[in-house]
């Protein structure tokens, strides 16, 4: 399908779930099968390390400063309603330069922007942007590259319906008619990080601060992929804790190995081989 047709979403395609034991670094811990609630189905990933951007600039506290102002948070009391707000027809992809390897810069703003949050509601988490932008490319390639100036994908994004049809993917019946588009029988994952919705109700976040927190929009995914992530305590500066939260989007060590090409890719700049991207 078209990603610029207007009619139908955005699905997000699977790879089949091997296991391969070589290709993670010594320190990755094995993680027991994760619940139908807080697998997700994803495509392929990224790992991580803490990293600023050299040359932004840095207050007196060590923080990056935000002289573009995309830095965003929450301003509403409470926790976010949670809901999928319909888009209107029309919409340009926003224009922002791109990052590192072609990274669309509004989803390079969705991660950093997270990262920053994070950074002041959970700093023992240690979640770098890399993390975020690892995941954003192997779950929909950062919305396929046609995200709006708010960060709603051009077409909503869907994942293939877990009805047990496709080989890897789990049976995950509905729960939520309203975030998954619908759904009757079985459910899908939903927005660019691909979530649960399930999952998503459990960790919302509103990372644009309008008081929403929708899982299509790549500031709220971002934030509450990292939330996700960073869940229990778990600490990103350590390998082992890293995999862990990692393994809850995929318990795959192929996915783990994804991850942490993309996520070295983004953090240094340099392109992974073929050769650091198995199949999942």
């Amino acid at each position: 399908m078209g990603r610029h047709r207007k009619q139908p979403a955005r699905n997000v395609g699977r790879g089949s779930v091997i296991a391969l034991t070589g290709l993670v670094p010594a320190g990755v811990v094995a993680v027991s099968a994760a619940s139908a609630a807080e697998v997700n189905t994803a495509e392929h990933a990224t790992l991580t390390a803490l990293q600023q951007d050299p040359d932004e600039p840095v207050e007196s506290t060590g923080q990056p400063t935000d002289p573009d102002g995309t830095f965003k948070a929450a301003k509403h009391p409470g926790p976010p309603i949670v809901k999928t707000v319909a888009q209107p027809d029309g919409r340009a992809p926003a224009d922002l330069p791109a990052g590192p390897l072609g990274l669309p810069g509004i989803a390079q703003a969705a991660y950093r922007n997270a990262e920053r949050v994070l950074a002041q509601e959970d700093p023992t988490c240690h979640m770098p942007w890399s993390v975020l932008a690892g995941i954003g490319q192997v779950e929909s390639k950062h919305a396929y590259g046609k995200a709006d100036a708010k960060g709603y994908p051009i077409d909503p994004i869907y994942g293939p319906v877990l009805d047990g049809s496709l080989g890897g993917n789990q049976v995950v019946h509905a729960t939520d008619g309203e975030l998954d588009g619908g759904m009757s029988s079985y459910t899908r994952a939903v927005g660019p990080m691909q979530f649960l919705p399930e999952t998503w109700r459990k960790h919302a976040a509103d990372g644009d601060g309008d008081g929403i927190s929708d899982p299509q929009n790549l500031f709220d995914a971002a934030l509450t992929a990292g939330k996700y992530l960073c869940h229990g305590g778990l600490d990103m500066n350590d390998l082992g804790q890293q995999s862990k939260a990692i393994m809850r989007y995929n318990n795959s060590m192929a996915y783990v190995a994804n991850v942490m090409a993309w996520e070295v890719a983004y953090r240094t700049g340099v392109a992974p081989s073929q050769g650091q991207l198995p199949r999942i």
